[in-house]
């Protein structure tokens, strides 16, 4: 694995932002991730599935963001997997009740970078990282390569 790049689709958010923006915001989104895809080329996409957060507005509103990405993704015929945060911090720090410190370092050491990961990008790079590794967690990579049986390497 070796980083490429990351980046943040910014759309209006907070007190100025009103519900009647939603579609130039879902909007937005899209937009940004056509631009991402048709820049960089991938042939598969990780995404986070959502979790039902304390406010229940949140939880819609991120659904929604994540159905306009996933959208774009779809219409450029990109496969599309899905892991849940805890699958992605067991895949990145070997513990699926890490914090995000936790994730963000290991997601600058697991890809050398200079300087530890802004929050939102250590997410999108972890879950990435956790695509790259099939899902299956840190320890599967210490046997890639070996026959394993019963749980003892052969």
């Amino acid at each position: 694995m070796h980083y490429i790049s990351s980046g943040t689709i910014k759309t209006t958010t907070g007190k100025g932002a009103d519900i009647e923006d939603l579609p130039s915001r879902l909007k937005t989104i899209l937009d940004g991730i056509f631009e991402v895809i048709d820049t960089y080329l991938p042939q598969q996409v990780a995404i986070e599935k959502v979790f039902v957060n304390v406010n229940p507005q949140s939880t819609l509103l991120l659904g929604q963001a994540r159905g306009a990405a996933i959208s774009a993704v779809v219409i450029r015929k990109l496969s599309v997997a899905e892991y849940t945060a805890l699958q992605v911090k067991q895949a990145v720090v070997g513990n699926g009740h890490a914090k995000k410190e936790q994730v963000q370092e290991m997601v600058k050491r697991l890809l050398n970078l200079p300087a530890v990961p802004k929050p939102d990008s250590a997410d999108a790079l972890a879950c990435a990282i956790c695509h790259a590794h099939g899902g299956q967690g840190l320890g599967k990579l210490a046997t890639a390569g070996f026959r394993v049986k019963g749980g003892r390497l052969i």
